[in-house]
């Protein structure tokens, strides 16, 4: 196996200290640190991150990318392969902690609207009782530390996922999942049958879903846009052709949108100006504080359906 160099070590050191990066901070880095743009060199970029890979893979961790399905950004970051009960040893949170985070995601993900959060005030009541599996449930034993999980504790554990980017907290009141979800439960999504985007087939956690109550499509929002700004397409469901009507805002179907042209040149303008505030949050230090707050999810507008009387009870 070919050495790492220092190039390597140090794109491995940052997406540490740093935690999950946005896709365009991270080529940023990758260029200050190879001298080489991934838009220019897209080759040597796909190998940096393989060779990065094959070295990670004898710790059983991986560099991996993943889109947030709120704001549908590309995010990069490192992620541990195991998930057996040994790994949790590793984690600076407690088993109870860990329970109620679990809760949260099956909370949101298993959400049948796809509205992809749950209300601050719903998350507090959550039982932890539910994640001791059948053993729990045949021996009627709740742990004492199950027990005495209040909701002052509950309130503090939601504060430390967020800050960790496990979760993000809109302002308002909503919990939604975090960067580090997207990139940690890709397999988690696919083992617990969370429906999948009818485009790009990854699971369905925020998503727009047909307004055919009989139709089970759901659509991530970013994909939504590419679905229906095709001129050839019919605008409708593509299993059952219903007519889609989105309730996402900024989903029309203008003509100015179809000509990349004409964006490209309004953004040429705003592009130095850009580059030069990338380059203040990269050299932010260590921690990254810069960095992270770039990162932060913009929260989701608050759009219920009306068509499916499961989204009524979020």
């Amino acid at each position: 196996m070919r050495e790492l160099s220092w190039r390597h070590h140090t794109l491995i050191q940052a997406l540490l200290a740093r935690g999950p990066l946005r896709e365009d901070h991270f080529h940023l880095l990758f260029t200050r640190i190879t001298e080489k743009s991934p838009d220019n060199d897209r080759q040597l970029f796909n190998n940096y991150l393989l060779t990065m890979n094959k070295a990670l893979s004898f710790a059983q961790f991986e560099l991996r990318g993943c889109r947030n399905q709120y704001d549908g950004r590309v995010y990069y970051g490192l992620v541990n392969n195991v998930s057996d009960e040994q790994s949790k040893l590793g984690t600076k949170y407690s088993v109870p902690q860990i329970a109620f985070y679990k809760a949260i995601v099956e909370a949101i993900a298993q959400d049948p609207s796809a509205q992809g959060g749950i209300s601050n005030i719903a998350a507090l009541h959550l039982q932890l009782e539910n994640q001791l599996g059948d053993a729990g449930s045949q021996s009627h034993v709740i742990p004492p530390a199950f027990k005495n999980f209040s909701i002052s504790l509950k309130e503090k554990t939601i504060a430390e996922l967020a800050q960790d980017q496990w979760l993000n907290c809109t302002p308002d009141g909503f919990v939604n999942l975090g960067v580090r979800s997207f990139l940690d439960l890709r397999s988690w999504f696919r083992t617990n049958d969370i429906p999948s985007c009818e485009v790009c087939n990854e699971a369905g956690v925020k998503a727009e879903l047909c307004s055919n109550e009989g139709c089970t499509v759901r659509v991530h929002r970013y994909c939504l846009k590419k679905m229906l700004s095709n001129k050839k397409s019919k605008r409708a469901c593509p299993s059952c052709g219903t007519q889609w009507r989105s309730t996402a805002p900024n989903v029309e179907f203008k003509e100015e949108e179809d000509e990349p042209d004409a964006r490209i040149q309004g953004q040429s303008s705003s592009h130095k100006r850009k580059k030069t505030r990338l380059n203040r949050d990269i050299d932010s230090g260590p921690n990254g504080d810069s960095v992270a707050a770039a990162q932060a999810s913009q929260p989701p507008p608050d759009t219920r359906r009306i068509t499916r009387s499961s989204a009524h009870q979020r």
